[in-house]
């Protein structure tokens, strides 16, 4: 009934007019946006939407490729003890499953660590309390993250392979629908994934390639790998900005301590100047009396 009977200006005042109601809500609203560490929540974001896109695609396209394996390469998977390409593909996805589960925890830490350096947070509990240990923690993350930055550029290089592989096999399924009488073939032990002495090839002419050409599940795998890439390189892009990041926390955190330093230094230097002008001042007082 109170919105119903305001002034219909605009749709700002009748979102802003709960806010009137209460005083303190609007200045706190803005402490609490002047907390935000704006630059680590852009690199939280960014590092999120990159995992996500690298563990969800990465996932569904190793799923695609043991599919693809199997109905048109014949690929029977070896006894437990073996290591064959199809238990490989299993062991990468509890690896992404890990990289999920790190990268999300870690991507918490340098939230917390971006929230305790930033100015509304010093000027609440003090520059001390942050400069005490939060040089070391800041120079831990740095290295860290630089750690996991090369690992997302080696992760990067990895995804390109099958992008590249997939996009060989996407090239000669279209140059045999235009190229009539084109011999072609596609043979695993050009890739690695079998053995020498295992001959598992698909050619042009026979009615596998055609389906697998044909079928929804090549497409759908390209296309899902070309998205983990862009995710591995977001995830790179903000590691980056991560570093530039915790690089600026610890050059503040560093000049704030020596700023403590020199403030305690000078604090002592005046009190033992007041002393001294307080004895004088007793001595002289003392001497007339």
């Amino acid at each position: 009934e109170i919105i119903k009977h305001t002034p219909p200006q605009t749709h700002l005042n009748v979102l802003l007019f709960p806010l009137c109601l209460c005083p303190g809500c609007f200045e706190c609203c803005v402490k609490c946006l002047g907390v935000l560490p704006y630059a680590s929540l852009f690199a939280t974001i960014l590092l999120y939407a990159g995992v996500a896109l690298f563990c969800g695609c990465g996932h569904e396209a190793l799923s695609g490729t043991a599919t693809i394996l199997q109905n048109y390469f014949e690929v029977v998977r070896a006894p437990v003890e073996t290591l064959d390409v199809l238990t490989m593909i299993d062991i990468l996805k509890y690896v992404i499953y890990g990289v999920a589960a790190a990268f999300f925890v870690y991507g918490i830490l340098l939230m917390v660590e971006g929230f305790f350096t930033t100015g509304a947070i010093r000027d609440l509990y003090g520059d001390f309390k942050i400069t005490a240990c939060g040089r070391c923690v800041s120079a831990w993350f740095i290295m860290l993250t630089y750690i996991f930055f090369l690992a997302w550029l080696g992760v990067t290089a990895f995804t390109s392979l099958p992008v590249f592989m997939y996009f060989n096999i996407w090239t000669i399924c279209q140059n045999t629908t235009v190229v009539e009488g084109a011999n072609l073939c596609l043979d695993l032990r050009q890739f690695g994934m079998v053995t020498i002495g295992e001959e598992r090839k698909v050619c042009t002419g026979s009615e596998k390639f055609f389906k697998m050409c044909e079928s929804n599940e090549l497409d759908m795998t390209f296309h899902l790998f070309v998205c983990a890439l862009a995710g591995a390189g977001a995830a790179v892009i903000a590691m980056v900005h991560y570093l530039m990041v915790l690089s600026a926390n610890w050059a503040y955190v560093k000049d704030a301590c020596r700023m403590q330093k020199y403030e305690d230094i000078k604090s002592k230097e005046e009190q033992e100047l007041h002393d001294i002008h307080s004895t004088r001042s007793k001595e002289r007082l003392n001497a007339y009396t």
